[in-house]
């Protein structure tokens, strides 16, 4: 187990996304979306991630239908602020389907952002009543790229309030941007800050910036993305990167990556996951999966060997630069 910075709060190194189960893309059946949290459960995972935005509440009903039933000071839950969900009418046609903001749920609730305090604490209490749950132990400013001076003026003030009154036991910020993230590590007090996509074995911009000032601060990070929304995962005519269809030049060098990866007899999926894991100011790697099998799969790759010598070659190659942090030694066995 891994502390969130200097908050009491521990998490363990591979952590279960769950966007997935909020129907991310496509729908997900109620009881392949269970057992995928009961299988992240079984192979040791004891670290879960949603937000009011997967599924308009979906994913956070699910996961805590699960999670309720477990021992509570057994596992970390992470949630997230700053959408607020608004009930719509159906008016005579029924309802579309979310799928504007990439999730097949019926759009039964919109959106509305609100970074202020009461907004902070309107969404924690009802993510609460979602899960089910009598507290979750981080919660993330999310995605506030559009609404910064709200969020450093009326939302982060609000979390350290709910921390310094014990109702949350660390906060930070989650989003798809390395700039802002590196602000809260520098200009705030947050226990930890959820980077998705931007330390990755196509995209390490967050070693710019984000984090040497984490590791200097002694402030957590947690890496979402690894697979950058797919290509990493299986680089193949179609695939995705950061959610939308791969530029070429990419799909390219995933290949490479790729036959790479294969030469050394590993994975390209686990060569992406131990790189995410061996920066030193990373405390856990969230990866999303929709069904036990993806959970399996993720735990499997985890804990695989990654020789050495795949990652000389690709600084070698230039399929990464010679300052990128990689595991010393072959990495096998690391436990979620």
């Amino acid at each position: 187990m891994n502390r969130l910075g200097r908050s009491g709060v521990e998490v363990t190194s591979l952590a279960f996304g769950a966007a997935g189960i909020g129907n991310l893309y496509t729908e997900v059946g109620e009881d392949t979306a269970h057992e995928a949290v009961q299988a992240a459960w079984q192979r040791g995972i004891r670290f879960f991630d949603t937000a009011p935005h997967y599924g308009l509440g979906l994913s956070e009903r699910r996961l805590g239908a699960v999670l309720r039933a477990l021992p509570r000071s057994r596992y970390t839950v992470s949630t997230k602020v700053g959408r607020l969900l608004e009930p719509v009418g159906a008016g005579g046609g029924g309802l579309p389907q979310d799928l504007a903001h990439g999730f097949a749920v019926p759009a039964t609730h919109r959106r509305v952002w609100d970074f202020s305090a009461d907004g902070v604490r309107r969404s924690l209490e009802a993510s609460l009543e979602r899960l089910g749950l009598d507290r979750v132990d981080v919660v993330h400013l999310h995605d506030p790229d559009d609404h910064a001076e709200q969020a450093f003026r009326e939302g982060y003030p609000a979390l350290e309030r709910l921390r310094s009154e014990g109702v949350v036991g660390a906060i930070g910020a989650g989003m798809n941007q390395t700039r802002m993230l590196t602000r809260f590590v520098r200009d705030t007090d947050v226990d930890v800050v959820l980077c998705a996509g931007r330390h990755t074995l196509l995209d390490q911009s967050a070693l710019r910036d984000l984090l040497p000032a984490a590791q200097e601060r002694g402030i957590s990070v947690v890496i979402g993305g690894a697979f950058n929304s797919g290509l990493l995962a299986d680089p193949k005519p179609g695939a995705t990167y950061d959610y939308g269809s791969a530029p070429q030049e990419l799909l390219d060098r995933a290949r490479r990556l790729h036959r790479a990866a294969e030469r050394h007899g590993t994975t390209l999926r686990a060569a992406a996951l131990a790189f995410c894991a061996a920066h030193p100011a990373v405390a856990s790697v969230l990866v999303g999966a929709r069904s036990a099998a993806e959970v399996h799969d993720c735990a499997d790759q985890f804990t695989a060997p990654v020789p050495a010598a795949l990652w000389q070659e690709l600084r070698t190659t230039g399929l990464l630069p010679p300052e990128a942090p990689v595991p010393a030694g072959e990495r096998a066995g690391e436990s979620p």
